[in-house]
């Protein structure tokens, strides 16, 4: 199945990169064979370099570079922070704060140095359904949220949102393992609820605002509806 393309000019290409799928080859998966850069580069006939980097198993936008001089001139952006992402993840709990910014240091997975890391949230909806996920209350409660990291450190919005105890649905490395283990049985959930939504930044050509929109993957637009949430413009 080819990727879907979410915008293309001569320079940059987008996809909407599904979960599961490593971003280019890792010595930390050494037996994967198959890679988004692999198969855009196959699918368009043309070489193409990753901007930036998804995890593994988070969905959603993913830029890349269809001439090497033009790399440099779109990293910079993401250096400098000029770049705003946007993501939505469903989480355990409702945050005390509707809105706020999640200001905590990350340990470097490189340097083990305390790094910098900031993270704006917003919450979009909540829930509270009739299953008891800890043993301890009758009822559990769930957001969906948007967030916008500031910073770009490894794993840093799953890391943020387990500091706070709002662990992200489906994530196996940072998460909560008796919330997955409840969703996977209950509601057939095998994938993290992080996903990609928006990447906007500046042409490094034609000097113009770029907006790319991925749309939510089947899996979390299922979750989003098992959970009650029945307004589509919370996902749009």
């Amino acid at each position: 199945m080819p990727l879907e393309i979410l915008f293309e000019d001569e320079y940059l290409i987008a996809i909407n990169k599904p979960s599961g799928l490593l971003v280019h080859r890792t010595s930390i998966a050494k037996d994967e064979t198959v890679f988004a850069l692999q198969l855009l580069r196959d699918q368009i006939g043309q070489h193409v370099s990753p901007v930036h980097r998804l995890d593994r198993p988070t969905s959603g936008v993913l830029l890349f570079s269809k001439r090497e001089e033009i790399l440099p001139l779109v990293k910079e952006q993401f250096a400098d922070r000029s770049v705003e992402k946007t993501y939505l993840a469903i989480v355990r709990g409702i945050p005390a704060e509707k809105s706020g910014i999640i200001d905590h240091p990350l340990t470097s997975e490189r340097s083990n140095k305390l790094q910098e890391a900031q993270t704006y949230y917003k919450v979009l909806a909540e829930t509270e359904i009739p299953f008891d996920t800890t043993g301890r209350y009758p009822t559990s409660r769930y957001s969906l949220l948007e967030l916008k990291p500031e910073t770009g450190r490894t794993h840093q919005i799953r890391r943020h949102l387990a500091h706070l105890r709002h662990y992200i649905l489906g994530d196996k490395k940072h998460g909560d393992n008796k919330q997955n283990q409840f969703f996977g049985k209950q509601f057939g959930l095998e994938n993290l609820l992080l996903h990609a939504k928006k990447l906007e930044f500046k042409h490094p050509v034609s000097q113009k605002a770029i907006i790319v929109l991925a749309a939510i993957p089947a899996h979390f637009e299922k979750t989003i509806f098992d959970l009650g949430w029945t307004n589509r413009h919370l996902i749009e």
